[in-house]
């Protein structure tokens, strides 16, 4: 499909001979100045994760659409699952911010992927689009796609700005973490890029001082990302004795339950996380606090968004529905389980 728009949307498709040289492909457009992407299942993403390390280390802007399937290996292969959230949280040898975002429904996946674009060019990370098998073959009736920008910004530096310092550095210190980042040779300007650890100027160093400050100047990024984020999405009375919490494709089937019950007059809410890392644990540990009782629900087998909001927030939640046969819920399997949780 998209090959088929590319003359009309002026964009290059290009089905690599694997998923190491999708990833690389990427990275090497990133690098010139081109906005890119690539996408895979995790069996694929297993091979792009030395190339994710590379993205972080030099900074080189890139998104990644991890559409889950069940593993290990090659699992339920046309199958849907929501377990390669632990895996793309913490993929990559060593540490560097990255991005998590998980859409839920069609018009979340568009506007989403707006977003991981600016993201990831503006703060120079990797966004990865966390969706599944199940969303990625679902169609949708919706309303036209408003408010799509028209101009995109680069967040290159303009000639003015470099002006005021003839020594470039590509990596320079800075209070937000993010450098001035410029294409190779734009404007006469020399522009290194190094998979080692390195100094301002891009060259390799093992110095223990530099190494220390080029870590903590890449995660500076994160507090600027996380405002820049979405609230998560909540129905319901903020005031409900249940609170379920759901993240990606869960979404659909979550809100019909919830507004069901909601018509029976079942205190509940729910809510729907599609920014998922950085995690907004101030905000979820709040409404854990104030909820008599909070359930996850994850097409996965270990909970694994569950662990993380008791891992960031300290608080546990009391209980989750889970489901990892390679199956979405339906509505009347949920609505069984969430009756069961309320005792109805």
């Amino acid at each position: 499909y998209l090959a088929g728009k590319a003359d009309e949307c002026k964009i290059i498709v290009e089905q690599a001979e694997d998923e190491i040289a999708a990833i690389t492909m990427a990275i090497s457009a990133s690098f010139t100045g081109v906005r890119s992407m690539t996408a895979t299942s995790g069996g694929g993403f297993s091979l792009m994760v030395e190339s994710l390390g590379f993205a972080g280390v030099s900074e080189t802007p890139l998104v990644i659409v991890n559409a889950q399937r069940p593993g290990p290996a090659t699992g339920l292969p046309t199958r849907t699952e929501q377990s390669d959230l632990r895996f793309v949280l913490h993929a990559s040898q060593g540490e560097f911010p990255r991005v998590i975002l998980a859409p839920g429904t069609a018009r979340e996946a568009f506007y989403l992927t707006i977003k991981a674009f600016y993201l990831a060019y503006k703060y120079q990370v990797p966004v990865l689009l966390l969706t599944d098998q199940y969303l990625a073959d679902s169609l949708f009736t919706d309303e036209k796609f408003d408010n799509v920008p028209q101009e995109i910004d680069t967040f290159f530096p303009t000639g003015k700005e470099l002006s005021k310092d003839k020594n470039y550095l590509r990596y320079r210190f800075t209070e937000t973490g993010v450098s001035p980042r410029i294409p190779p040779s734009w404007q006469g300007y020399e522009s290194i890029c190094d998979s080692h650890e390195h100094t301002e100027d891009g060259h390799i160093t093992e110095d223990p001082l530099i190494r220390n400050k080029m870590v903590e100047k890449r995660f500076k990024k994160l507090e600027g990302i996380a405002k820049e984020l979405d609230h998560p999405l909540m129905i319901g009375p903020d005031n409900a004795d249940m609170l379920f919490i759901g993240w990606g494709s869960t979404y659909g089937v979550l809100k019909e339950v919830t507004e069901s019950l909601l018509k029976e007059g079942v205190s509940i809410s729910l809510m729907h996380l599609q920014s998922i890392w950085p995690f907004p644990d101030a905000l979820v540990g709040k409404k854990l606090e104030h909820s008599k009782r909070c359930v996850v629900v994850e097409n996965n087998a270990t909970a694994q968004l569950s662990g993380i909001i008791q891992e960031l927030t300290g608080q546990r939640p009391d209980g989750h529905i889970l489901k990892y046969d390679g199956r979405p819920f339906s509505f009347e399997e949920l609505l069984n389980a969430v009756r069961k949780e309320i005792n109805l």
